[in-house]
């Protein structure tokens, strides 16, 4: 969020998670990243894609552009999300957690 680590995306066989970074929660003013997402430090669960992460996944030729380029199922929501999120016009990117960090 505005080029600091807000928080974390899982997505595993129970479904989506989100959850705020703890650090993040106790900077001076942080902002939500969506009002569907407010502060909070419990974690947030959906069996699909959040609406205000699934909003920033490309649509219509773009989609098509992406799903070719990188040869993704339009279904496949967090794939797209992290192929094409990590530099959005917003104030949120959506970056790939390297493993062991």
């Amino acid at each position: 969020m505005h080029g600091s680590f807000a928080g974390l995306l899982i997505h595993d066989e129970t479904g989506y998670h989100f959850h705020y970074d703890g650090d993040y929660l106790a900077t001076e003013k942080p902002v939500p990243v969506s009002l569907t997402l407010p502060l909070s430090g419990k974690s947030f669960h959906s069996l699909t894609m959040f609406p205000f992460f699934d909003g920033l996944i490309p649509e219509g030729w773009l989609l098509d552009i992406a799903e070719k380029s990188w040869k993704l199922d339009a279904r496949d929501r967090m794939g797209l999300l992290l192929v094409c999120c990590k530099d959005t016009i917003g104030a949120v990117s959506v970056i790939p957690q390297i493993e062991g960090s």
